[in-house]
């Protein structure tokens, strides 16, 4: 049985790929590839990512927790989501 925080990753960024990069060719970036750096995504795109994550995970995600360390990279963000979950299911 597949638990809904299995898959964050391949929801981001399918998410990312569709909605933010308009590619049919998926996601082509290590998941650890700095948003900022890279140039992949910019602020707004941030916050598109941010009410994906909200409604996706149902999680609720505060202006002050969106920061690079949280939102940088696929890896970044899937860990503060699990982060997130557990601590609203402990």
């Amino acid at each position: 049985m597949t638990r809904p925080m299995d898959q964050v990753e391949d929801k981001l960024k399918g998410f990312i790929a569709e909605e933010i990069l308009f590619s049919r060719d998926g996601f082509n970036y290590p998941d650890d590839a700095s948003f900022l750096d890279t140039g992949i995504v910019d602020s707004m795109s941030i916050m598109e990512i941010v009410l994906f994550a909200q409604q996706a995970f149902d999680i609720d995600i505060e202006d002050r927790e969106i920061t690079p360390d949280n939102f940088d990279s696929i890896t970044k963000i899937a860990a503060f989501l699990r982060r997130k979950a557990a601590e609203s299911n402990g």
